[in-house]
């Protein structure tokens, strides 16, 4: 009952993720994108009534327009519309996530013993740490005289966060590395919009209310986080997926992977933000930004392949040509006790993604897979079943030829 239960909790976790998760960006993604669409307005009225910007748009059968205050509108109306809970129901439901699977299970999916001999208590301390560090640090920036030079704060965050993505892949596993650098970038997200970005709100329509002046920080502060926020959306998606792939967290050099991915992330959504302004340089819109996305992604493709001197290292690590009946033993004893119809090994309730490898047949299908994980060395994850170098060398040994069998 508790292997089911754990499932159930895990399914429906990553369901509310995903569906908040889509709300809070997509929300976030069109706000970014009206604001950048705002024309000044031609209407006398509007002008008088202290509009600063409007946009026309046509969606779902019907015409809108969209206007934007310089402060505020004379009169506040009956009924306003916040968007928050999107952004804190991401954020409880991955934290929920990350202590079902990532805390609790830390064992298998945190840590590892040849990054770092961690316990468990040591891990999970660290991490939380690590959280609460990151936000503060980084609000700290905000705050100092470097807040008030966009470019020069983005860098050194940028630089602060790749730090992070190094330390965090000389600490923890991959994949554990992986997830948390993604947790401290959606922290610092959610922490924007508790700490700086509604609270502001909050006091402008105060202000209004009580027919106090605005001050107009508030709205310049919480405009700043809301663009940060933005160019963290890309980066922060890629590590929510990026435990599907071990060719990237289980590179030898994953930290770098994470930052090149990381940067061509906010590149890429760097040059969709210019893109929105492209009405204000005549229709252009500068490709320096996505080229270098770009070819920060080409970097990582080729890095990333396969070289085929691996190949031959592999072949070259056994005295002879391993028969099928030896790789398949090594399988049994390393891989089966989690990847069986039912497994053997403890906080297993099912084989992980669904892989079988407890028959010759399940094996030679999963051939190429295992050629990814095994090199990674994800597989065995954690190494929670010892499996030695040289049988994982025997074991690319055979793939390397073919899975001769």
């Amino acid at each position: 009952m508790s292997a089911y239960l754990f499932d159930i909790a895990s399914l429906l976790g990553r369901w509310l993720h995903l569906i908040t998760g889509i709300a809070w960006i997509g929300a976030s993604f069109y706000f970014v994108w009206l604001d950048n669409h705002l024309l000044p307005p031609r209407r006398k009225e509007l002008i008088d009534a202290g509009v600063g910007g409007e946009v026309w748009a046509v969606h779902g059968g019907g015409f809108y327009n969209a206007q934007k205050y310089k402060t505020a509108p004379q009169a506040l109306p009956e009924t306003l519309h916040w968007f928050y809970w999107e952004a804190y129901t991401t954020w409880l439901s991955g934290m929920f996530l990350l202590c079902l699977i990532y805390f609790g299970q830390a064992q298998a999916y945190l840590i590892d013993p040849a990054v770092m001999p961690l316990s468990q208590t040591t891990a999970i301390g660290i991490a939380l740490a690590l959280l609460a560090l990151g936000w503060i640090v980084y609000d700290l920036l905000c705050r100092s005289p470097l807040g008030r030079d966009d470019r020069a704060l983005g860098a050194v965050i940028f630089a602060l966060l790749g730090a992070a993505a190094w330390g965090l892949c000389h600490l923890y596993s991959g994949r554990g590395a992986y997830i948390l650098f993604g947790a401290i970038i959606g922290t610092i997200m959610v922490a924007n919009v508790f700490f700086v970005i509604i609270p502001g709100q909050r006091e402008m329509v105060n202000a209004k209310r009580e027919g106090r002046p605005l001050d107009p920080v508030y709205g310049l502060r919480g405009k700043q986080r809301s663009v940060h926020n933005t160019y963290f959306t890309l980066p922060v998606l890629f590590v929510m997926i990026s435990n599907h792939y071990a060719l990237t967290y289980g590179a030898k050099y994953n930290w770098l992977v994470l930052i090149a991915m990381a940067f061509a992330g906010a590149a890429i959504r760097a040059w969709f933000v210019a893109r929105h302004k492209a009405h204000e340089r005549g229709g252009k819109t500068p490709l320096l930004p996505l080229a270098l996305g770009l070819l920060t992604l080409a970097g990582v493709i080729i890095a990333l392949a396969p070289r085929s001197g691996d190949a031959a290292k592999a072949v070259a690590a056994s005295s002879a040509p391993q028969r099928f009946a030896n790789v398949q033993g090594i399988i049994n004893a390393r891989c089966v006790p989690c990847h069986a119809v039912k497994p053997t090994y403890a906080g297993f309730p099912a084989a992980p993604n669904g892989v079988l490898l407890d028959t010759p047949e399940s094996i030679l299908a999963r051939a190429a897979q295992m050629q990814t994980q095994l090199s990674t060395r994800v597989m065995p994850i954690g190494n929670l079943t010892k499996m030695t170098d040289e049988e994982r060398a025997l074991v690319l040994a055979w793939l390397a030829e073919g899975a001769p069998h």
